[in-house]
C-alpha cells in the first residue's frame, strides 16, 4: 500500500509563536495529523486569540463537547500552520471561499487569497489531518465503516467498486469500503466541488493501491488503527474540466 509520511502534531508544536520555519517543498505535500485528546486542552487555550469572529461561532454551536473539541483543535492548528507557512500570526492568515463550482457564488472550499500555498483539512472523532501542498490537495480521514451500514451506502460506489466489494469476504468489506470512500472524497475536495458531485461517478479502486485518475495523483495515508485516510493532489496537467489552475 501507498503511504504518505504524516508528522504527529504535539501541544509543544505549536505553541506561541507557533513553528519558528515551516517549509513547504513544491511537489511535495506536507501531512500533519492531530490527535484531540492530546491537542483539545492547548487548543481550548488559545482559540480566543487564534479563530476568527466566524471561527468562534461555530464551534460555539456544537451542542456535543466532542464534536466542539474536533472542530476547534482542527482549526487551531490550521491557522497556527497557515501562520508559520505564510510567516504571519495565526489571526492574520485571511481564508477566503473560493467561488462554487456550480453557480459561481462564493461558497466554495476555503482557500487562501493568490492561491500560493493551498490546504485541505478533514477531521473524525479523535483525529484531524491537514495537508499543505503547491497545488490543489484534497485530504480525508474517516473511522472505518461499519459493515451492517455498507449495503445503506452503496449508491456511492462506482460500479466496479461494487462488485469488487461484493466478492470480499465479510471481514474486509468494513477498511475495503473506508479506503474508498476517502480516496473519493479527498479527490472531490481536491476539485472544489466536494460531495455536491456524484461519488460514484469516478473509480477509485478498493484494492491496496488507488486506482488512477486523469490529473491527480491519489495516495493513502497512513493513520491509526481503526481509521482509513487519503490525500489527492494535482498533478500539473489535468485532463478533468474545471480542474485548471485556480
Amino acid at each position: 500500500m501507498a503511504l504518505v509520511t504524516r508528522q504527529l502534531l504535539m501541544p509543544e508544536r505549536l505553541s506561541d509563536p507557533g513553528p519558528a520555519r515551516a517549509v513547504l517543498v513544491a511537489a511535495s505535500p506536507q501531512l500533519w495529523l492531530v490527535d484531540t485528546t492530546d491537542y483539545r486542552v492547548h487548543a481550548a487555550r488559545h482559540a480566543p486569540g487564534t479563530l476568527d469572529a466566524q471561527e468562534l461561532a461555530r464551534a460555539a454551536e456544537f451542542v456535543r463537547a466532542a464534536d466542539r473539541d474536533s472542530y476547534v483543535c482542527a482549526h487551531v492548528a490550521l491557522r497556527r500552520l497557515l501562520g508559520a507557512y505564510l510567516g504571519l500570526a495565526p489571526r492574520e492568515v485571511t481564508v477566503e471561499r473560493a467561488p462554487c463550482a456550480h453557480c459561481d457564488e462564493p461558497h466554495g472550499r476555503p482557500v487562501l487569497p493568490g492561491g500560493a500555498l493551498h490546504f485541505s483539512l478533514s477531521h473524525c472523532a479523535g483525529i484531524s489531518l491537514l495537508a499543505f501542498a503547491a497545488a490543489p490537495v484534497g485530504v480525508d480521514v474517516e473511522e472505518l465503516v461499519a459493515s451492517r451500514t455498507i449495503p445503506e451506502l452503496s449508491d456511492v460506489l462506482h460500479p466496479r467498486e461494487a462488485a469488487e466489494l461484493a466478492v470480499l469476504p465479510a471481514g474486509e468489506r468494513s477498511p475495503a469500503f473506508t479506503r474508498v470512500w476517502t480516496r473519493k472524497e479527498a479527490y472531490l475536495k481536491g476539485l472544489g466541488v466536494g460531495l455536491s458531485e456524484n461519488p460514484a461517478a469516478d473509480y477509485v479502486g478498493s484494492g491496496p493501491v488507488p486506482a488512477p485518475l486523469p490529473g491527480w495523483t491519489l495516495t493513502d495515508v497512513l493513520v491509526p488503527e481503526g481509521h482509513c485516510a487519503a490525500l489527492a493532489l494535482r498533478t500539473p496537467r489535468s485532463g478533468r474540466p474545471g480542474s485548471g489552475p485556480e
